[in-house]
């Protein structure tokens, strides 16, 4: 493909929302408090990778209270985007920071919606396919996930976080842990100073062990 035009980065989108935004979005996470799993963010630093969360426990008084409070303030945070988005449906950073919004807030069905808006228009861009791909992982679709990671591959061969992801999603979604090892000693060769390449050689020796089992 010839000279794809470059677009902002979400790490770059994210540093231009406004202070209120970003206030809004910090009181949302900071209500959030949950883990997604061990799957990275397109532009997402290796080391934000965290442990999957525990197993949903019956819902208490206190539980949907917080639960109410936390949709309240997704709801805040995504009004300016809403409106900026509903002015001008071509604004791609809004629709971008929207989508990375309800990313965090697990509401993944929404997060694809303006994910898929933003790629109409910038569809080379690696690090929000990545998002949708695995927003479409988190909302139970594998093969969704797989179909997107692979299109983000064709732009940007090497990218480390398409291909760690699609290594897990390979091993975890669809039982293929071959898949897994060759998606990720193509992240290691692509991306030799890769910073969690230990983490990755130990993935890699325990899908062989579990091909060797089936």
């Amino acid at each position: 493909m010839n000279n794809p035009k470059a677009t902002p980065s979400q790490s770059t989108i994210s540093s231009s929302w406004t202070s209120p935004q970003a206030y809004l979005l910090a009181a949302f996470c900071l209500l959030l408090g949950v883990a997604l799993g061990y799957l990275f963010r397109g532009s997402a630093s290796p080391a934000a990778a965290v442990p999957v969360a525990a197993a949903a426990q019956p819902d208490t008084a206190a539980q949907k209270q917080q639960q109410a409070q936390t949709q309240a303030a997704l709801d805040q945070a995504a009004a300016p985007l809403l409106d900026a988005v509903r002015k001008n449906p071509s604004d791609y950073d809004s629709l971008v920071k929207l989508g990375n919004l309800y990313y965090d807030g697990q509401a993944f069905q929404s997060a694809i919606q303006y994910y898929e808006q933003a790629l109409a228009m910038h569809p080379e861009n690696a690090d929000v396919r990545t998002d949708m791909g695995t927003a479409y992982w988190y909302a139970g679709n594998p093969d969704k996930a797989l179909s997107e990671m692979q299109t983000s591959l064709k732009y940007r061969p090497g990218h480390p976080q398409t291909l760690f992801n699609l290594g897990w999603v390979r091993w975890q979604g669809k039982s293929d842990p071959k898949g897994a090892v060759e998606a990720w000693q193509q992240l290691l060769k692509a991306n030799p100073d890769y910073p969690q390449k230990d983490q990755v050689e130990k993935y890699i020796a325990k899908a062989k062990e579990h091909a060797a089992r089936g």
